[in-house]
């Protein structure tokens, strides 16, 4: 299989046949994580980047009354914690929402691109500003819109990022997450994502079983959502 990090560059910019052939050789190698397992820990002084290459993973904090919030999720052909090259010490844990496979790409052969592959480097840079641009999204979102509008936008967002990597098609794909898990990342309880998914479906925005969801309505959807795909960055141009 193609390293799926390619498949998420290349929406952003075309990689040479050179840069391809590198990106492919910078994972020492691979590893599984458990579902339910810290891939990352908070307080780790990492010498590597995760780079996730099947399932899902979520960036999280933990509160001291022993609640959780999800800050961002992860899908394959995303760097978990690229920022951790620069950072050196880990502010928050990322967790394998599902089992996941992961390469391991050690920060030496990240400083060799930055030094010998300046395009390549401004890609990476870029895959972490578009990181920051999803946490500012989710930060608005939680704090100035309703809870259906907060569900949808997570639904559009994730629909084109995993459609990006080859995960979705035909406004369907798979998210095999908890109402539990949801509530982490939108900031509900339990209770109230059930609502609100039911308010979706009564609305005929999606239809959610056990095989997949299915996005009914898309440009309602996009509509209740308040949605603008812009932040995601999914424009190829010169970098």
């Amino acid at each position: 299989m193609t390293n799926p990090l390619i498949l998420n560059l290349e929406q952003h910019d075309r990689l040479s046949e050179e840069e391809k052939r590198v990106l492919e050789s910078i994972i020492a190698h691979t590893r599984t994580v458990n579902q339910g397992e810290d891939m990352v820990r908070e307080g780790d002084r990492p010498k590597e980047s995760l780079l996730l290459l099947e399932g899902f993973a979520a960036r999280y904090k933990m509160l001291l009354n022993g609640k959780r919030q999800i800050t961002s999720l992860h899908i394959m052909g995303d760097f978990v914690d690229l920022h951790a090259y620069l950072l050196k010490v880990m502010d928050h844990a990322v967790l394998a929402l599902t089992p996941c496979r992961i390469g391991v790409v050690p920060h030496g052969a990240l400083r060799q691109i930055t030094e010998q592959h300046p395009h390549l480097s401004r890609l990476l840079f870029l895959n972490i500003a578009i990181d920051g641009a999803v946490h500012r999204q989710w930060l608005t979102m939680a704090g100035r819109s309703s809870a259906r509008s907060r569900f949808a936008h997570l639904l559009c967002e994730l629909f084109l990022r995993l459609k990006s990597v080859g995960q979705a098609a035909e406004h369907h794909f798979h998210l095999p997450v908890t109402q539990q898990t949801l509530g982490d990342m939108l900031g509900l309880s339990t209770v109230h994502v059930n609502r609100t998914l039911q308010e979706l479906r009564a609305g005929g925005l999606v239809a959610w079983n056990g095989r997949g969801i299915q996005l009914l309505d898309w440009e309602r959807l996009q509509q209740e959502a308040h949605f603008d795909p812009a932040y995601l960055n999914l424009i190829k141009e010169p970098r």
